[in-house]
């Protein structure tokens, strides 16, 4: 039995591109430390591995390793096996106690955005328990309105099958400008303190995406984050054109991402994942990804009948019940309090809340 186990130690070190035919789960992600960046490995959300170092350091074919998280995705398939084999040795050091030099504590080193998007797209109301609780805010003095009748289809954009009977799908742009990562602060901005929060599933498209029927939606994911969809509740002042998208979701930091992508052989069924956000420990949406009404490759097929999305592109699939404007006595975030995303096997995705006057103040 010793000699067995010594085996195995010893084929272990001695050629680790067998690890890559082991699956070992892993996270993929943006890092600096010494004020250099670096694409990362994350194992058991803990441990990083520095791609290129690692890549350097292990036997076996070593690939050119990409510079950027785009380049990355383009060239995942071809960059699979040696992943793998990065992910594989990663764990086995740890298992072991030991540790190279390109392996780190995730705590050790600071969190980027995982990608930076040309596009990012938000679902708007895509769980029927939000729209309702929305819909009572809007009128909170009128009863519920009747089934609403079936909409009609979206002319080169949105086909409907017999006995659909749900709304069309729903999309704005949000400005890649409003990204942050996980461990930066969200900005109260000056006199818009009615901030809200939504968490939510996003998708990471992974190769050129053009009128992408739903039944082939899958082919064109590459993996899955989190975003806060940070929503700005307090109004234009005015009913010009109805709602004001830029206003309400654009503003800096309204986009933390991240911490890490998740690639999508990691993610058996993205329709069943538990999603939680709490405010300063207190829990405020409890829900899953299976209460969306349109699914994530139902609204990648509709994003790219109207845009052509590419790799690193981002659509966040919108949020469940529970966002702070819609309670009975609304709530939002104020300076101090901590938003945490949470959602099972994609990860958590932690920001403090800075209000406005330390904004002003440059703190």
């Amino acid at each position: 039995m010793k000699r067995a186990i010594i085996a195995v130690v010893l084929v272990s070190v001695a050629a680790p591109g067998l690890f890559a035919q082991v699956r070992e789960p892993f996270k993929l992600g943006a890092f600096e430390e010494g004020g250099r960046v670096f694409l990362g490995l994350v194992v058991r959300d803990s441990l990083v591995a520095n791609i290129a170092q690692a890549n350097a350091a292990l036997e076996g074919a070593k690939p050119a390793i990409p510079a950027d998280m785009r380049e990355l995705i383009v060239r995942y398939e071809e960059l699979k096996p040696r992943l793998y084999t990065i992910a594989a040795a990663a764990t086995a050091a740890a298992a072991s106690g030991g540790r190279p030099a390109y392996l780190k504590d995730v705590k050790s080193v600071k969190i980027l955005p995982p990608v930076m998007p040309k596009t990012v797209l938000n679902a708007a109301s895509n769980y029927a328990e939000h729209d309702a609780e929305m819909q009572r805010r809007a009128n909170p003095n009128q009863p519920p309105a009747p089934q609403a009748p079936v909409p009609e289809p979206i002319p080169g954009a949105w086909e409907r099958k017999p006995g659909d009977v749900r709304q069309n799908p729903y999309l704005f742009p949000k400005l890649s400008s409003t990204i942050i990562a996980d461990g930066e602060a969200i900005r109260i901005p000056v006199g818009r303190e009615r901030v809200d929060w939504e968490c939510e599933l996003a998708v990471v498209i992974g190769r050129p995406a053009s009128r992408v029927p739903v039944e082939r939606a899958a082919e064109y994911i590459f993996g899955y984050t989190l975003q806060n969809d940070v929503s700005d509740r307090g109004g234009r002042a005015d009913r010009r054109y109805g709602s004001d998208w830029f206003l309400q979701k654009s503003h800096d930091t309204f986009a933390p991402l991240g911490p890490f992508i998740v690639p999508k052989e990691f993610v058996t069924d993205p329709q069943k994942l538990g999603q939680k956000f709490t405010l300063s420990g207190n829990v405020m949406q409890d829900s899953s990804t299976d209460r969306m009404t349109h699914n994530v490759y139902e609204m990648l097929s509709y994003a790219s009948n109207i845009i052509s999305l590419a790799p690193a592109d981002i659509i966040s699939m919108g949020s469940p019940a529970g966002v702070g404007t819609a309670r009975a006595t609304p709530i939002f975030m104020k300076h101090g309090d901590v938003a945490v995303c949470t959602i099972e096997r994609i990860g958590t995705l932690t920001n403090p809340v800075v209000g406005s006057a330390a904004v002003t103040s440059g703190r």
